[in-house]
């Protein structure tokens, strides 16, 4: 369904939040979280890149970390756990990966704080999320949208309405602009942001001062 959906290029949007993580990870000791990480893809990513760094799985689903447990095994570590009260303490953790996970919590601005307190000085979160694409590209991205997704999770998911849901939790989600001030709001220094697609997706990167 991702695949179809983003024709394919999330996985370059991914590999690029990769990259950069794995670059920034030597910044600050301790583990690597993937948060919200589902079936472990960002973290299986980042252990074929840093070997010799404990990595570890963090969701709220049980369902999910069984799947990333199936796939990575002894390599990762697997912590249930809502983003909202992590259980790392001050200044523990070296980096956080989170993708496209921050709109479907609970308290996403809450989220952000739990991250900025659990990462040491000098760790980095990096943020892959959908946004608000350009005004030019808008209106097409709003058809594909509203119109071809749902009709693809019908066909292929066999489950329009989740797919649904998913158009309307990134139409309400906030903006470039929003998202930044969040970041900083939470205690992160806003360092770089990359967009994909026009700015259908985009990768911001904070830093615990």
């Amino acid at each position: 369904m991702n695949d179809l959906m983003s024709f394919g290029t999330h996985r370059l949007w991914k590999r690029t939040v990769v990259a950069r993580a794995a670059a920034l990870a030597s910044a600050a000791d301790g583990p690597l979280v993937d948060l919200a990480g589902g079936t472990g893809d960002l973290a299986l990513a980042l252990r074929r890149r840093l070997p010799d760094r404990r990595i570890v799985v963090a969701d709220a689903s049980r369902g999910m970390l069984d799947i990333a447990r199936t796939r990575g095994g002894a390599t990762l570590d697997y912590l249930q756990t809502p983003a909202e009260t992590l259980p790392f303490g001050d200044g523990s953790v070296a980096l956080v990966t989170l993708s496209f996970g921050l709109r479907n919590m609970t308290d996403p601005a809450r989220a952000l704080g739990e991250v900025a307190r659990v990462l040491a000085p000098g760790g980095h979160l990096v943020l892959l999320e959908f946004s608000k694409p350009a005004a030019w590209f808008a209106p097409l991205y709003a058809l594909h949208a509203r119109h071809v997704i749902p009709r693809i999770g019908a066909a292929v998911a066999r489950d329009r309405g989740a797919y649904a849901y998913l158009v309307e939790s990134i139409d309400r989600f906030p903006g470039r602009e929003d998202i930044a001030r969040e970041i900083g709001a939470a205690g992160l220094a806003l360092t770089e942001e990359r967009a994909f697609v026009f700015g259908v997706a985009r990768m911001h990167v904070g830093r615990k001062p």
